[in-house]
This record gives structure tokens, sequence and C-alpha cells, in this order.
């Protein structure tokens, strides 16, 4: 899953670091605060994907024990289970609103076909987020539901 979000990432790092083709020109001139809005948006959004394999690893189902307090306790499957359903519908909401509204507005001024080819390309795997995560959730829920741990 980290791998259907890496790509959009990159792109945003295409704008921060101003290459051509990564964004508007308008984008790629741009201040401090759109550049740590989107290094902050690509930390984010990876860290939830790699959390996510939190939902098929062992370390998903009860705390490691290095972790002070809280190591060896089981984590109730409902933890897990309503924050990911919750993400998977949002992710899903946010970047099938996004495709569509490119599909039937078309892109915003501005963008070059190169532009949008590249914006296309790396944005294109995301659509697979919001499916992946329900899945993995729904696989996650039933197996702590029926006890094979």
């Amino acid at each position: 899953m980290p791998f259907t979000i890496l790509p959009s990432g990159l792109w945003r790092m295409g704008v921060v670091l101003a290459i051509p083709g990564f964004g508007t020109a308008e984008a790629r001139d741009h201040g401090t605060g759109l550049d740590l809005y989107l290094i902050l948006l690509f930390a984010v959004s990876e860290g939830l994907g790699l959390l996510t394999l939190g939902l098929v690893q062992p370390w998903g189902e009860s705390v490691p024990r290095r972790v002070p307090l809280l190591g060896g306790r089981r984590i109730p499957p409902l933890a897990a289970v309503v924050p990911a359903t919750l993400g998977a519908l949002a992710s899903t909401g946010v970047v099938y609103y996004f495709f569509l509204s490119i599909l039937f507005a078309g892109f915003p001024p501005g963008h070059t076909t190169t532009e949008q080819v590249i914006l296309t390309t790396c944005y294109l795997p995301l659509l697979a987020w919001g499916p992946l995560l329900g899945s993995v959730t729904y696989a996650y829920y039933r197996r702590r539901a029926s006890g094979r741990e």
C-alpha cells in the first residue's frame, strides 16, 4: 500500500524542488508555506500507508514489547478497524472526487500537457489506496473476530 502513495509524494517533492513538469509555473514559484505543506502532506500520507502494514503484521495485533508501559498488550480489533475503515472511505472519496473533477471539468488553467501527464501518472496509483485499505481492514477484522490470531 505505501507504494500506491509514493508516486504522488514524489510529485509533491518535484513541486517543492521546482522541477519543470511538476506543478504549474506558479506552483513552482512558491513560498515556504507551500513547501512545508507539501512536505508534511507527503510525510503524513506515507506514514499512514506504512501504518497500514500493521493490519497484516503481528505488531498490528499486540503492542511490541519494546514500547514502555504498553508493550505486550493485545490491541482491541476495533481500535484498528474503525480508523482504518474511516481512512479507506475518506481516501476513496477524496481521490475519486479529484479524478472525477478532472474528468468532467478538466485541469485548472495553467497546466501544460506535460504537467497534466506527469500529475495524472503520479496520482493514478492513489485510486487503489482506499479499496486496498478497505480490503486489508476487512481481512484483519475477519481474522481477529474469528479468533485465528
